[in-house]
């Protein structure tokens, strides 16, 4: 994996690029977060195939590819925002301009199905990208106080995030106990598994491994996790952290193994600390976590915590 890229931290009237990488998004919804970009004192450039659609795909490969890689070459371009998730980024992969991507290192936001990009702009370039809130999603409808407050907090400014807490009287669940340090790597669980194998997936030696996931039954999720370990990606790792797990429930009332049932099968026997509850994935309330910095991990028996240690943005 190439040496790590941090991209220059942002700053008020700096010009963010916007792209549809995945899946297309309601006009309104988009106007509405651009609006909430210019409200702050931003300046947004939209990507030239943004409005494109085909299918659940917003345009062809070819175009959706193409306007990453312009925002990338373009140097009055700060920042990258994606519009939304859903579908297609993995088609996406050997259309990115890697070379232009690690020569000109700037801010890329996104989540979702967004991961398989972020997780190939690390592998390829050593970029440290970010997988945070969206324009057409929760910027439309209103960034949550605590998501706004850490994302806008961790583009900003160069110094590490620190301890990323839970909010109110909420607590992290102990899964195995132990500490650990190393690089945050990780996202939507059924990206994550969707690379294995690929040029693309990047090393996870020692790192502190995170997942998250929306609207898949827990045996799909046992699935994922067994390809993971099969795949001898758990092998590999320093620590591991469940974010959110939003509706990751059984189908139809049918009898189901538990998301702890999978925890206790496949991530407890590992022997490396693991916490379950960061406040990460899709959820109104959650941190904006960068790929490829450093943290520590450490799970007592009456004290757990997720600490970044380095800082994302130079």
């Amino acid at each position: 994996m190439p040496k790590l890229l941090k991209p220059p931290r942002l700053r008020s009237g700096d010009l963010i690029g916007v792209v549809a990488p995945a899946s297309p998004m309601k006009h309104d919804r988009l106007d509405n977060g651009i609006r909430y970009l210019e409200n702050l004192g931003y300046r947004v450039k939209l990507g030239k195939h943004v409005y494109h659609e085909t299918g659940y795909l917003a345009g062809c490969d070819a175009a959706r590819a193409d306007d990453i890689n312009k925002m990338f070459r373009d140097p009055k371009v700060k920042a990258i925002f994606c519009v939304r998730g859903g579908y297609g980024t993995p088609r996406l992969l050997p259309l990115l301009d890697y070379r232009a991507i690690k020569a000109n290192p700037k801010i890329f936001v996104g989540y979702s199905d967004i991961t398989a990009i972020q997780l190939a702009m690390l592998r390829h370039a050593g970029l440290i990208t970010f997988s945070g809130p969206m324009v057409a999603a929760e910027m439309a409808k209103g960034l949550n106080p605590f998501t706004e407050e850490n994302f806008w907090r961790i583009l900003t400014h160069s110094e590490p995030l620190g301890d990323l807490a839970r909010p109110g009287e909420n607590r992290y669940q102990a899964i195995a106990r132990g500490r650990a340090s190393g690089p945050l790597l990780g996202g939507c669980l059924s990206l994550v598994a969707s690379l294995i194998g690929s040029p693309h997936f990047p090393d996870v030696k020692s790192s502190i491994f995170f997942v998250e996931e929306i609207g898949e039954a827990p045996y799909r999720i046992d699935r994922f996790l067994a390809q993971l370990r099969e795949a001898g990606i758990f092998k590999r790792i320093g620590g591991f952290v469940l974010g959110q797990m939003t509706d990751c429930v059984p189908t139809d009332g049918e009898p189901s193994q538990t998301i702890d049932d999978l925890m206790r099968d496949f991530i407890r026997p590992l022997k490396v600390p693991a916490l379950a509850g960061l406040d990460y994935g899709h959820v109104d309330v959650k941190y904006t976590l960068p790929f490829g910095v450093r943290a520590e991990l450490r799970v007592g028996r009456d004290k757990q915590f997720l600490r970044i240690v380095e800082s994302a943005v130079r």
